[in-house]
């Protein structure tokens, strides 16, 4: 049975886009395009998704099993064409789609979603039925010949992001008789989390028919994120040549660059899809350690418990005791899981209602312990969220910039964290947030546990506090928690005024600002949590005084869309690179080698060379389920299940390990720890004393496999080219650093595969970099196998 709301006329529906009727009207959105977004395709604008509009409505083939989640929406999540479900569970648009729709899918169906004269949704969902319609630039030989791709370098030269003043070349590739042929740049501007986004026409260039090609060029003087498209004429009609329309993970605009489309160019300039043109500083350097880093990132109270005596404790009496105006909760045993507070009626895991209350123990002293145990994994930096004073088991509440909490040690035990982990050759990367803090703290003090001078005393307005211009507070609101913006809605995190001198001063700006201040007691730079929700001048400020300080510390920021705008020269040097975490962990689960790599080669063309090979390539993390999780396995799986998620593990781990940026491990990916959503993927790590059971074989794995990279400098220098080779399941890669070559091969298909190769250079043999064996190739010919949900790495003598 299929289900969604009310059961489909599937038999009138069925007929309804084949038959020629005189109630056809025009599209009630215009030339907006619609998406199925939901758990089937991350909840992406994809274009397998995309509705089409025929006669009277809306139509989707869809093929998918079992009961799916969903909303319908286009690709920016505009609200007055967003529909979900509204509080009676009934299809709604706008601010009545309060959730998701649902449907059990069987199979292959058409949905058609109609309009009212009242502008009301209706949903039906039926069998198969619609044949899409092929577009008019596919119809035309004309346009069909009009082709670009900015990977190619007869079609664009320099590749990819280019320093400040750099002229560009532009070839579309066109009949003789294109009229009106133009390239046209745009500035683009970007804010917050990508809730504006704007491009600003700065000049039309024509085309000149010159060798066969239609050429212009562009020097682009200043940094900064373009835009670029190509426009022509033809039949009266005026059409663009513009970027693809591939979904890329986070990321609100479509198309992952490369191979362009031809389209009739919409009404509304909104909808164009630009070619980006990332434009850096000239004098942009990122330091030199960043390329050969294997970070190992902490969440500390879950990492290890190196002194019982600091340990949160409930009626303890001292400040780590306490959370906000409740107790906390301590955990008697290491292995137990993360408390998570369930709603009334459900049941629960014996815990108090209270989320981020509960404490295992971890701290600085059990991570110093620890320090040669993650020398020997090959990682050479740490980065660990917030360690400074605060009330939850996350710290990113913060309490006091300037000292740990006091369940994670002393100052002192930060500094000599910072020595101990030196003489192994690890560096430490701290974390914190300068866009909120916690209600709980002196600046603010919600909940009146500190002396009286906060911004917020006991629930009121101090304006005499000395950090009252710290925030922005909301007259004529009597709820408490009313009265002032909370970081995404959470009161628990009041947000900071970023334009106030005062707090810039405090952050940055001070002798002893916070930034400073931990530089200066040993930390090797700095990871900036939800870097977009801070304002680019700020950051600006900032690293300029994070490099007076420490010249070669390293700023990361946290963003999980393309992150170009942040990688200019004057802002930051890497980021948190979650489009490399999904496309990854999306292949070595089963996703298409070409669907999954397209995310990949944007990051490739749009961001600088030295920032690529900084980025801080996870695969887990503290905000997303684990790996493992992500392949299907749970407390629950069998022993099979198991094994095969492991093992796409290890093959997510090969291409992380072989692949410009820093490789990233989550504490206890490494012997096989999972858990799925917040909080169950911040569980202690099992260590063996503690009971755990860690699983030893993966970690000689994961160590082998770190061993690699840090033995062949070629995987952590050399240029990353396109693609060698790639179809659903199989992918090469070619690096290069100066004579030496590599190829890293990867196969997700659960059978071996051959595949036969033209190499991008010549060699008489090539080394198994795993295996030891030598292949012969015959002239730039190759024939490679590959074992099933794994891969090897060549390299050239």
């Amino acid at each position: 049975m299929m289900t969604l709301m009310t059961r489909a006329l599937a038999a009138l529906l069925s007929l309804a886009p084949l038959l020629a009727s005189a109630a056809c009207i025009t599209p009630p959105l215009g030339d907006t395009t619609l998406y199925l977004r939901g758990g089937l395709n991350n909840w992406s604008a994809d274009d397998d998704y995309a509705f089409q509009f025929h006669c009277d409505a809306y139509y989707l083939n869809l093929s998918a099993d079992r009961p799916q989640e969903f909303k319908i929406a286009d690709e920016a999540w505009t609200p007055a064409t967003t529909l979900g479900a509204d509080a009676q569970g009934r299809i709604a648009r706008g601010a009545a789609a309060v959730g998701n729709l649902r449907g059990d899918f069987h199979g292959a169906h058409t949905l058609k979603l109609a309009f009212d004269a009242q502008g009301q949704p209706s949903l039906n969902i039926g069998p198969p039925s619609f044949k899409p319609t092929r577009s008019a630039a596919a119809q035309d030989p004309i346009t069909r010949a009009v082709r670009f791709d900015s990977r190619a370098p007869q079609h664009k030269a320099p590749f990819g992001a280019v320093s400040a003043g750099t002229t560009v070349q532009f070839a579309l590739q066109g009949p003789a008789n294109l009229s009106d042929a133009t390239l046209v740049i745009a500035r683009r501007t970007l804010t917050g989390n990508q809730e504006q986004l704007d491009y600003t026409e700065l000049a039309r260039v024509p085309l000149k028919r010159e060798r066969g090609l239609w050429r212009a060029s562009w020097r682009f003087e200043q940094p900064a994120v373009y835009g670029y498209l190509f426009e022509f004429k033809h039949r009266g009609q005026t059409w663009v040549l513009q970027n693809n329309r591939d979904p890329v993970y986070w990321t609100r605009e479509k198309g992952s660059m490369g191979p362009g489309l031809v389209e009739p160019r919409p009404a509304s300039a909104s909808r164009l899809r630009w070619y980006r043109q990332t434009v850096y500083a000239a004098d942009f350097q990122v330091p030199a350690w960043a390329r050969d880093t294997v970070y190992y990132y902490v969440f500390p109270e879950r990492f290890r418990n190196g002194d019982a005596s600091n340990d949160p404790r409930p009626g303890g009496g001292r400040p780590q005791d306490r959370y906000q105006n409740h107790d906390v909760e301590h955990h008697a045993r290491w292995n137990e899981r993360p408390y998570r507070p369930t709603a009334s009626g459900e049941k629960g895991d014996g815990s108090d209602g209270v989320y981020n209350n509960d404490f295992f123990g971890g701290d600085l002293a059990g991570l110093i312990e620890k320090l040669d145990y993650i020398r020997s994994l090959g990682a050479n930096a740490i980065y660990m969220t917030p360690v400074f004073r605060a009330a939850s088991n996350h710290k990113y509440d913060t309490a006091d910039y300037k000292t740990i909490d006091p369940a994670f040690g002393s100052n002192a035990d930060f500094e000599r964290l910072c020595a101990e982990a030196a003489k192994r050759g690890i560096r430490v990367i701290p974390d914190t947030s300068l866009n909120h803090l916690g209600s709980d703290s002196p600046y603010f003090n919600r909940f009146n546990n500190y002396p009286a001078g906060g911004a917020f005393d006991g629930g009121h307005p101090n304006p005499a506090s000395p950090y009252a211009n710290w925030f922005k507070f909301k007259a004529g609101e009597t709820e408490p928690d009313k009265q002032y913006q909370g970081w995404v809605g959470v009161a628990d995190l009041p947000e900071l005024d970023k334009n106030s001198p005062a707090f810039r001063a405090f952050a940055y700006g001070d002798p002893d600002s916070v930034t400073r201040l931990w530089l200066q007691r040993g930390a090797a730079g700095w990871r900036m949590d939800v870097a977009p929700w801070v304002p680019d001048d700020f950051w600006r400020e900032w690293r300029r005084v994070v490099k007076a300080t420490k010249p070669d510390a390293l700023t990361i920021a946290e963003t999980w869309f393309d992150a170009s705008k942040f990688l200019l020269g004057d802002e930051f040097d890497s980021t948190m690179n979650y489009i490399f975490r999904n496309a990854v962990l999306d292949y070595a689960k089963g996703l298409s080698a070409r669907k999954a790599y397209a995310s990949l080669e944007l990051i490739r063309e749009a961001y600088p060379p030295q920032a690529l090979f900084a980025l801080m390539n996870l695969l887990s993390t503290h905000d997303q389920p684990r790996a493992l999780h992500h392949f299907g396995a749970d407390d629950h799986s069998s022993a099979q299940d198991l094994a095969l998620a492991k093992q796409r593990l290890r093959l997510a781990l090969l291409f992380q390990m072989s692949y410009p940026g820093s490789p990233t491990i989550y504490y206890g990916d490494e012997v096989g720890l999972g858990g799925g959503e917040d909080p169950d993927n911040r569980r202690p790590y099992p260590w063996a004393d503690q009971g755990g059971q860690p699983d030893e074989a993966l970690l000689a794995d994961v160590k082998r496999l770190v061993a690699l990279r840090q033995q062949l400098p070629v995987l952590r220098h050399g240029r990353l080219l396109a693609p060698v080779y790639q179809d659903e399941q199989v992918l090469v890669l070619a690096r290069q650093d100066g004579d030496t070559w590599a190829l890293t091969a990867f196969n997700n298909s659960p059978s071996a595969r051959r595949v036969r190769l033209t190499l991008p250079f010549q060699a008489a043999t090539l080394r198994d970099a795993l295996g030891g064996q030598t292949l012969r190739p015959q002239g730039r010919g190759l024939m490679l196998d590959l074992p099933p949900l794994f891969g090897r790495v060549l390299v050239t003598p």
